[in-house]
């Protein structure tokens, strides 16, 4: 017998070890419940990380909002669709949001005849947003404007595809963001 001694009582901890594990009705000691507090964060923090903004950022965001004279949430998602890396993103200049960003630092968008490379810039009504003249020479610009053609462009936006030049029609409201957040969460976070 290689279990030993030991092993010939009905406590022998190999046998033990042998039973199948068995699933329990409720987490041990509350683990794993995730409160009101944790639903929210994880919340806030889905629309920071797909917007692509840090905390500090995404509080000035929120202090902005609470200005606003609508909805505390539904100002931070407009104020969030207005930012530069935003809007090239949906004007079809980037595959996502991250790579806007960094066409946007890279320098590569000119806004109103203006080199601007600060992704978290408020684009307003009326302003242009088009490539820079020296950009468009490179491998990138050509694959985007070949697939530009395919792309929707939301209604606050309009795109001349011959030019690739974007203009801001009007602010974005709650339906012109294709976003599946619940912003009311995001303000119960803040508001503790």
């Amino acid at each position: 017998m290689l279990k030993g001694e030991r092993c010939a009582t009905p406590k022998c901890p190999v046998e033990k070890r042998s039973a199948a594990p068995t699933r329990r009705s409720r987490p041990r000691g509350g683990r794993n419940v995730i409160s009101d507090r944790g639903l929210q964060l994880r919340e806030k923090q889905k629309v920071r990380f797909s917007y692509g903004v840090l905390e500090r950022q995404f509080r000035r965001f929120y202090a902005e909002a609470k200005k606003g004279s609508s909805t505390h949430g539904e100002n931070l998602l407009v104020l969030l669709e207005r930012r530069l890396d935003n809007a090239v993103y949906r004007l079809g200049f980037a595959d996502s949001r991250a790579q806007a960003r960094q066409v946007v630092c890279h320098g590569h968008i000119v806004v109103n005849g203006r080199k601007t490379d600060i992704p978290s810039f408020i684009v307003k009504i009326g302003d242009t947003i088009k490539w820079r003249d020296a950009s468009t020479n490179n491998e990138y610009y050509k694959r985007i404007a070949e697939e530009v053609e395919d792309r929707l462009v939301p209604s606050w936006l309009s795109l001349d595809k011959e030019s690739m030049t974007g203009t801001v029609m009007s602010v974005p409201t709650r339906e012109d963001v294709e976003a599946r957040f619940d912003e009311k969460t995001v303000v119960e976070y803040y508001s503790r």
